[in-house]
């Protein structure tokens, strides 16, 4: 059986009443009609507009021409016009009628294909705010990176995590550190690398190292005395992990 809503989403309600499904499309259509009441109020209200929009689109022929006929019919007889000519006017109408539902058809496809448009183009609009964001944010770090005033620290492995380092920038005038944390190896799922500033014996949260990112900004702590790396439950601790201690260098 036919889902309803692919009837509705694929436009085939339109096609029915066009008569522009095969054999098994038609009966399918027939069917989700008959067993679902929202399917068939939908297809009534279609039927409705369409038969809306071929009264509003009629053309109403000048008064003079309804004189003229009157004044005819009144001097002469009525004759019976020929039975093709019945015919033939009966297919204009009908022809009237489904053009007048294609154009409504086609208008809607067109609605749809506009909204997806503009909503495509809200995201694009999006997206690139979000790129000149990170541009910025990228450059500001590569200008904290080059600034005469910020000193480099190495952070290298201790035994737990050999031969891996992470590069802290730190810039006492702007008051801002940078790290960047690649050298880093990656942690399971449930870890996490975090920094930490040492003042007066106490261990500050400065955040988190992910290593997915090539420069991560942390937060300055006045007077620190050394920056410490220990690996952490994922989403950060409280307190640092003494145990966990990975590397740290003094300032």
């Amino acid at each position: 059986m036919m889902d309803k809503d692919y009837i509705v989403k694929e436009g085939l309600l339109e096609k029915y009443l066009l008569d522009e499904l095969d054999t098994d499309e038609t009966k399918a259509v027939e069917l989700a009609i008959s067993e679902h009441a929202d399917l068939k109020q939908k297809f009534q209200q279609l039927e409705a507009d369409f038969e809306r929009m071929a009264f509003e689109n009629a053309i109403n022929p000048p008064s003079r021409v309804k004189d003229n006929l009157k004044v005819q019919m009144e001097g002469t007889k009525v004759k019976q016009l020929p039975t093709h000519w019945l015919w033939a006017a009966a297919s204009l109408t009908i022809l009237f009628m489904l053009t007048t539902f294609w154009m409504y058809t086609k208008w809607q496809a067109t609605k749809k294909e506009l909204n997806s448009l503009q909503n495509q183009s809200v995201e694009l609009e999006e997206r690139l705010d979000l790129l000149e964001e990170n541009y910025e944010l990228t450059n500001n770090r590569l200008q904290l990176i080059n600034n005469p005033g910020t000193i480099p620290f190495v952070l290298k492995g201790n035994d737990k995590i050999p031969n891996s380092r992470a590069v802290a920038y730190v810039n006492h005038d702007n008051r801002l550190v940078v790290v960047n944390p690649k050298g880093l190896p990656e942690l399971p799922s449930h870890q996490t690398y975090q920094m930490w500033s040492d003042v007066d014996g106490e261990m500050i949260n400065m955040g988190l190292l992910p290593t997915d990112k090539d420069l991560v900004t942390l937060k300055y702590i006045d007077r620190a005395e050394s920056l410490n790396i220990t690996i952490e439950p994922a989403g950060g601790n409280d307190h640092p992990t003494v145990e966990q201690l990975i590397s740290y260098v003094t300032l």
